[in-house]
């Protein structure tokens, strides 16, 4: 009796309507020997799904045994009998289980079998068979040819190290019906030592393989469609990639959108436990530990362009709608769930729940949704799904979109199992439902009563009413929902007042009010950014009350979209500089756009969507673009006049922490300028100039653009004191004369300098001579006996120009960051290697033998600590770092940037670290302490 319960008939709770009567007629009579209910499904769906119906035909005898079980029994009778076939068997083989999957789970949805989860995770285990059976067959065929290094026939069963990780609805277990799935490939390197470039190249193809065969259209059909850009850098990397480098990439410049992909992400083939240990690895990018409400402000742009993709704002329209994208479509619910959980994941590991269902669920529990609203956007999410697989079994097409005809809507209506006009309203009145949940969440509650004002705040508000964005009235009415909580953000601050001058700075270089103000309107947490902008980092409000024309980035809807890194940067200003035919109005065009850039780069650390390492990259990524986007605009101005370049031009050089990659917010650039005019003694045009002069008069424009004050402010400020000879020096130098110089003339502290100098914009065969003989000078003057007295020496120096400034110095002083830069630049020199940044140097310092695994953990905790705080501090200020007088708002800043519970707990954490770094190096240098002048001055500057 309980058997007989379990049978796919003795679960149905529905079916369709038949759309075409004499379709299902046919089919029905077809299967006149089954149970007349299970024959009334079968002919309803085949008058409504064409493509169901040609599967119903093609796999009667199956369907006939697989619908005289329970369906799970059925489900497991497809997939398991998949492990006995061989790899020639196996295309052929998983593209009959598509069929049968796709037919079994379609007549359980249709006839309320199974849930949607159940069928969801029925389409998905299909998905996770396929793949993990493709890689291990492909890998055991690499290791019988031999091409994966050292492996055995054993290590097949583990894919040999490598693992596709599933991504989106796949990795959720949530699988539409016509699904595509998102692959990202990854291999354990550390199984390989030594060998992981054959091993590299057997995984690629084993990828490359797979993919063919669970995409490749048939005789049988396909399997499932493969996606695979969700990896790392997609446009540039291989299919598959070792595991140490995705974790690097993610690292150092993963993005928000990358974060949010991985929510979803779970190993799905081949070695799962290597997997797991990958995405436990990526815990810290994906949740991390500070986001609050403010990281809000990332889900605004994906907001943003779901909207796009709406089209005009105005009542649903069925015919054309979008179930996925549209109005109360189902990625609003999606969007809804994800932004919470990523504003709040970090913190609490129990809202980490990779389905919509099951997200919903736990930020119910927690109390960030009211648990009547949750139940009903489920509701909603089943009932949309339900709609989505329908549009796609109609024809196995990967749609979202309802049919623009009537009558296909009619169609889809008969598939649900409702009469057209039951159909409409019900989903017309479900997609409203969803658009009222979801957008309740982002609109402005009632205004709040403002904070008691000071007699001065009151004047400057009072004075707000003339200003030209409060001069319509629907700008007024929206302004006065926003001022008390603008107010009240900003009376937090250290000082209110200021605080208060710094927004009304802003507020009054606005031309019109009621975009923005309905916009803030919209959306709380930008008027929160704002007004924690001014209350939090007064040199970041100072800079904001002088550039307003900033927040048009903000309004464009790109503000909080991934970092699109500097080849990117360079085409954007490079296109916007082409379209102005004036040589002034190019250079005021490249600052309201380095400021837009740069200000974003600002608040993304301030309200910690980014870190400090992360926003010393973009910085330094923001200005290599303006250098490399500039240069050829400052020589084809300079040409008009004196002709082009004489010889093989020039090549402008990064040094410094430019050079390394590596700035913070007010950090100026050290740039050098190296020519070969090849011979050719002067330029060829209206007023040609003598090749050296030609090159001093050309860098000393470049150095004028970036740096003269105009209408839109000034670009950079400029450092030319590395160049050899320092200021008694020509400011452009020949490239004999800098060989000569570097191998003959030059000071140890010059060589250190070398470390880090990285070409940057000019003639790339100079650039590559250029960085070969960088390589070649390092190599030969890796002599410890000269360069430790040296090095050790202008420690000593350094330690007289430029002593610790307090106990909250980071920069300056034994074991702060020039300290730490200074034993990593000399293990480098010694070493001959020619890494930039000081991790890498450090790591070269271990390999060579001159620092040891531990000495150079102290190093960079010292270091990692002391940039955190230095680039903290210049967000926050001009000065030197004051903890007390920093307001309320910096103080959190800075100790959720170092992750310090207090002041007193983060002092001493710094007065550890650097001892410790201190020690390290006087181990190696000799203690820091002397009062000679001379060389120590110019490599301070």
């Amino acid at each position: 009796m309980l058997a007989a319960m379990t049978t796919f008939a003795s679960r149905l709770t529905r079916q369709p309507l038949p759309y075409e009567p004499d379709a299902a007629a046919d089919v029905a009579a077809s299967f006149a020997d089954l149970d007349p209910a299970l024959a009334g499904l079968l002919g309803a769906t085949a008058g409504c799904s064409p493509y169901l119906r040609g599967l119903m035909v093609r796999e009667g005898a199956w369907l006939r045994e697989a619908l005289a079980q329970a369906p799970e029994a059925a489900l497991d009778g497809v997939l398991d009998p998949l492990g006995d076939l061989p790899l020639a068997a196996l295309g052929d083989g998983l593209r009959i289980a598509k069929r049968r999957t796709a037919l079994l789970t379609a007549l359980a949805d249709l006839g309320g079998v199974w849930p949607l989860e159940t069928v969801t995770s029925a389409l998905t285990r299909l998905a996770d068979r396929a793949t993990d059976l493709a890689l291990k067959r492909l890998v055991a065929d690499e290791i019988r040819r031999g091409k994966l290094p050292g492996a055995t026939t054993e290590d097949a069963e583990t894919a040999g190290g490598m693992v596709a990780l599933a991504m989106g609805k796949m990795g959720a277990g949530e699988l539409n019906y016509s699904s595509d799935i998102d692959l990202v490939c990854l291999f354990d390197e550390t199984r390989y030592p030594g060998q992981q470039q054959e091993a590299r190249a057997a995984f690629i193809r084993v990828t490359r393989k797979m993919t063919a065969l669970l995409s490749d259209l048939t005789a049988e059909g396909y399997v499932f469609r493969t996606d695979l850009r969700l990896r790392p850098d997609a446009a540039v990397t291989p299919v598959c990639l070792s595991m140490a480098a995705a974790e690097s990439y993610y690292e150092s410049v993963g993005r928000t959108w990358e974060r949010a992909a991985y929510i979803k992400a779970r190993p799905c083939g081949g070695d799962l436990a290597a997997g797991e240990r990958f995405l436990k690895a990526l815990v810290p990018f994906v949740w991390r530990k500070h986001l609050d409400f403010v990281a809000i402000q990332d889900a605004h742009d994906m907001r943003l362009r779901i909207r796009d993709h709406r089209g005009l704002h105005g009542p649903v329209v069925i015919e054309g709608h979008d179930m996925k994208l549209g109005v109360g479509g189902i990625r609003e619910i999606e969007f809804f769930t994800q932004t919470r959980q990523l504003i709040a994941g970090g913190r609490d590991p129990g809202l980490r729940d990779r389905t919509t269902v099951g997200g919903l669920r736990a930020l119910s529990a927690a109390g960030w949704i009211p648990a009547d609203v949750t139940e009903e956007l489920i509701d909603h999410y089943r009932a949309h799904r339900e709609v989505e697989h329908r549009l796609q079994m109609v024809q196995d097409a990967q749609t979202h979109t309802m049919p623009t005809s009537a009558e296909g809507v009619d169609r889809i209506a008969a598939f649900c199992g409702r009469t057209p006009e039951a159909f409409r309203t019900l989903l017309r009145d479900r997609l409203e439902r969803v658009d009222r949940l979801t957008e309740g969440f982002f609109a402005p509650g009632a205004a709040e009563k403002g904070p008691e004002l000071s007699a001065r705040a009151r004047d400057i508000v009072e004075g707000w009413a003339s200003y030209p964005a409060l001069r319509s009235q629907r700008a007024v009415e929206i302004f006065r929902r926003l001022r008390p909580q603008i107010l009240k953000s900003l009376a937090r601050a250290a000082n209110p007042d200021e605080a208060l001058a710094a927004f009304d700075g802003f507020l009054g270089g606005l031309p019109a009010g009621v975009q923005i103000f309905a916009l803030f309107d919209a959306n709380p947490p930008l008027v929160d950014l704002i007004a924690d902008i001014c209350a939090t980092s007064p040199k970041l409000a100072r800079y904001l009350s002088r550039n307003a024309s900033v927040l048009d980035a903000v309004i464009g809807g790109g503000f909080f979209t991934h970092w699109p890194g500097t080849p990117a940067l360079v085409r954007e200003l490079t296109d916007r500089l082409a379209e102005l035919p004036d040589y002034e109005r190019k250079l005021d065009a490249a600052r309201r756009w380095m400021k837009e850039w740069h200000f974003r780069v600002g608040v993304h650390h301030l309200r910690g969507l980014i870190d400090a390492f992360e926003a010393a990259k973009e910085y330094a990524d923001l200005a290599e673009a303006v250098v490399v986007a500039l240069w050829p605009v400052v020589c084809e101005e300079f040409a008009r006049k004196h002709g082009p370049q004489p010889g093989r031009g020039a090549v402008v050089l990064g040094m410094g922490s430019l050079g390394a990659g590596r700035l913070n917010a007010g950090s100026d650039l050290d740039l050098i300028v190296i020519h070969d005019a090849q011979g050719q003694e002067e330029s060829e045009g209206p007023r040609p100039l003598a090749a050296r002069p030609y090159f001093a008069r050309l860098t000393q424009a470049m150095v004028t653009a970036l740096t003269a004050p105009m209408a839109e402010g000034r670009l950079y400020e400029v450092d030319m004191r590395l160049r050899p000879s320092g200021r008694q020096g020509p400011v452009a130098t020949a490239l004999a004369s800098f060989r000569s110089y570097q191998r003959e003339e030059a000071w140890t502290w010059e060589h250190l300098a070398l470390t880090r100098a990285r070409p940057l914009a000019g003639n790339p065969d100079l650039a590559g001579e250029i960085e070969a003989l960088r390589r070649e000078i390092l190599s030969e003057k890796a002599v410890a006996a000269r360069v430790l007295p040296d090095v050790a020496d202008m420690r000593r120096r350094l330690a007289e120009a430029k002593p610790p400034g307090g106990p909250w110095e980071a920069k300056n002083g034994a074991g702060r960051l020039m300290d730490v830069e200074l034993l990593a630049e000399t293990a480098a020199l010694l070493a001959g290697d020619p890494a930039r940044r000081v991790e890498q140097q450090l790591r070269a310092g271990v390999r060579s033998g001159f620092l040891t695994a531990t000495c150079e953990a102290d190093l960079l905790a010292a270091y990692r600590l002391c940039w955190r705080l230095q680039a903290g501090s210049r967000l926050l200020s001009e000065g030197p770092l004051d903890f007390e007088n920093l307001g309320e708002g910096g103080r959190a800043f800075l100790l959720r940037e170092v992750e310090a519970p207090d002041a007193e707990a983060l002092l001493a954490r710094l007065q550890e670290r650097v001892t410790a770094a201190a020690a390290r190096i006087d181990a190696r240098l000799g203690p820091e302490t002397g009062t000679e002048e001379g060389e120590g001055d110019r490599a301070a500057g």
